[in-house]
């Protein structure tokens, strides 16, 4: 098959794909969005517990350096 019917070929199928629509079960479609179910509601919030990145190779410096800084004070550098 030369380039051009190739060509012509893909995008046939190409077409024929984005504008086929096979018939959707609309009863089906109804029953999974009106089913309630899902994902239950929590019933109090949770705080997150402070995790430590395990991949953080500075982690450990952060805690330990961890300094508020005072703004009133300049900087010496």
């Amino acid at each position: 098959m030369g380039r051009g019917r190739q060509k012509a070929k893909a995008t046939r199928q190409a077409r024929e794909m984005k504008y086929y629509s096979p018939g959707t079960d609309l009863h089906a479609l109804e029953r999974e969005l009106g089913s309630g179910g899902g994902y239950p509601q929590p019933t109090e919030w949770v705080e997150p517990a402070d995790e430590v990145d395990e991949d953080d190779e500075y982690a450990e410096y952060t805690s330990k350096y961890d300094v508020e800084d005072d703004e009133d004070e300049p900087r010496r550098g």
